[in-house]
């Protein structure tokens, strides 16, 4: 039995990505997932036919100690083969398995808006003393750099697992798209959150749409959703943003889109960048993580640094020349199909789970 630790499960890359590999594996193993918000949402993600439970614990924020405690005792309940654990926000798991109780493979995936700019001090020395000796999976070559110098991990338990897409889903014409206005299609799918920083899209927007048509969808639901809308409202183009809300599978509606953007403050490897580039759609982004790495190198004058005016003219390009939309996102499609198939990732995931 595998026992995965997450911060959340909600519906998010880190979460879509462990359905994923879990419902490829099916029944090879079986699973407990604890979600330490409560939120199981990705949960509509997993097949129905696998053995997966959630076990209910009692965790009082702020009471380390006292978790630990808990933890603990649960571990020794569970007596997992393995146990999963994802961020920083699963640290207290790794304290709690300080004396190696049960082998833990550690995941991070990246960070929250409080550390967009620097890694902070306290998060620093905990993982340099609880992940010593563990093994830590790291999607992103950036992520690779920070836990060698940063957290001063040993690069021999370090592991470089790029995330995989289904390239299948998101293959064929582009589908007709749902919403209303002229112009071309601009997309985003994310987890309306501060690290994505969609303000900044929706300036962006306005800045390079403002004499010319296009739309812009937004797909995916979060906290920051009214805050949004009412800037859009402010900025005089609610009309044209059409908000999605969640959606279980999202494949549809990315390949009605003809522009995918990314405005985020921090990200690693996005799953949804992933996504675009399967769907054969050119990306302006921000600077971000392995972003500019992951795209086809003629695609790199697109990624810009974290700046409304950037990346409005990196969309501003892309809205006005459907020649370099249609070549770029055939060039994205072929690095998709080159680098980022999910069977490298599978089999990383069963080496990585099964402990050869």
């Amino acid at each position: 039995m595998i026992l995965s630790v997450f911060p959340t499960f909600a519906v998010g890359g880190a979460q879509i990505r462990w359905a994923t590999v879990v419902n490829h594996f099916g029944r090879r193993w079986k699973h407990a997932v604890i979600a330490l918000d409560g939120n199981i949402g990705c949960r509509e993600r997993l097949d129905p036919g696998l053995d997966v439970t959630f076990p209910q614990l009692e965790i009082r924020h702020g009471d380390t100690l006292g978790n630990v405690r808990r933890f603990r005792a649960a571990l020794r309940e569970l007596r997992p083969s393995t146990m999963l654990t994802h961020n920083f926000g699963s640290i207290e798991w790794a304290i709690a398995n300080r004396t190696g109780l049960v082998r833990q493979v550690h995941v991070e995936d990246g960070f929250g808006p409080e550390e967009r700019e620097r890694q902070i001090p306290r998060r620093v020395w905990l993982r340099r003393l609880f992940l010593r000796g563990r093994t830590v999976a790291l999607p992103s070559r950036t992520l690779m750099r920070i836990a060698t110098d940063i957290w001063r991990l040993d690069p021999g338990h370090l592991r470089y697992v790029p995330n995989g897409i289904d390239l299948a889903r998101f293959a064929g014409p582009r589908l007709p798209a749902p919403w209303p206005g002229e112009g071309p299609v601009i997309g985003t799918v994310a987890a309306l959150r501060a690290e994505k920083n969609l303000p900044r899209l929706l300036r962006a927007f306005r800045l390079a749409g403002a004499d010319r048509p296009a739309r812009l969808a937004i797909i995916g639901d979060g906290p920051d959703r009214p805050a949004l809308e009412r800037l859009a409202a402010e900025l005089g183009i609610a009309s044209r943003v059409h908000f999605a809300g969640h959606v279980a599978d999202p494949a549809p509606l990315i390949r009605a889109l003809d522009i995918f953007a990314l405005s985020s403050d921090t990200e690693q490897m996005p799953m949804s960048l992933l996504e675009a580039m399967a769907a054969s759609l050119p990306t302006a982004s921000t600077d971000v993580g392995d972003v500019r790495a992951m795209l086809p190198q003629e695609a790199g004058d697109l990624v810009t640094p974290k700046d409304d005016q950037a990346l409005a003219g990196a969309l501003r390009r892309l809205i006005d020349d459907p020649g370099l939309r249609s070549r770029l996102g055939a060039a994205s499609r072929a690095k998709a199909e080159r680098d980022f198939g999910q069977e490298s990732m599978f089999l990383a995931w069963k080496q990585l789970l099964s402990g050869s």
